[in-house]
C-alpha cells in the first residue's frame, strides 16, 4: 500500500509543479507577496512535469486496481481479495487535483480577481 500512496502523492506534487508557472503568481499575488516572477521559471519544464505526473498517476491506478493473487487452502476455500476503499478514494481525489492543476492555465482567465 505504501507504493500506491507514494505514486498518488508524487503525481499530485508533480501536477502542482507543472502548473506552478500559472498558479504560483496567482497565489503569491493573493498573499500579497511581490517577486512572483520566479514561478515563471517552471514554464519550460511544464511538458516534462506533466508527463511525469500522468505516468505516476497511471502507475498509482495500476497498483490500486490490479488483480490481487488469492491464497487457497487445501480444502478448496479461497480468501476474498481485500479492497481498500480509502486508498481508492484518495487516488481519485488526487486525480481530480492533478486534472484541476493541469487545466489551470485554461480556466484561470475566468477567475475573478
Amino acid at each position: 500500500m505504501n507504493v500506491e500512496r507514494a505514486t498518488a502523492a508524487g503525481s499530485v506534487l508533480t501536477g502542482i509543479l507543472a502548473s506552478a508557472c500559472c498558479i504560483g503568481p496567482l497565489v503569491f499575488a493573493l498573499a500579497g507577496v511581490s517577486g512572483a516572477a520566479f514561478a515563471h521559471r517552471f514554464e519550460p519544464l511544464r511538458p516534462y512535469l506533466l508527463v511525469l505526473t500522468y505516468a505516476l498517476l497511471g502507475g498509482a491506478f495500476y497498483l490500486t486496481y490490479r488483480s490481487q493473487p488469492t491464497a487457497c487452502a487445501p480444502d478448496g476455500t479461497c480468501e476474498m481479495p481485500r479492497t481498500n476503499r480509502v486508498s481508492r478514494a484518495m487516488l481519485w481525489i488526487a486525480a481530480m487535483i492533478v486534472i484541476l492543476a493541469t487545466a489551470f492555465p485554461w480556466y484561470a482567465e475566468y477567475l475573478p480577481l
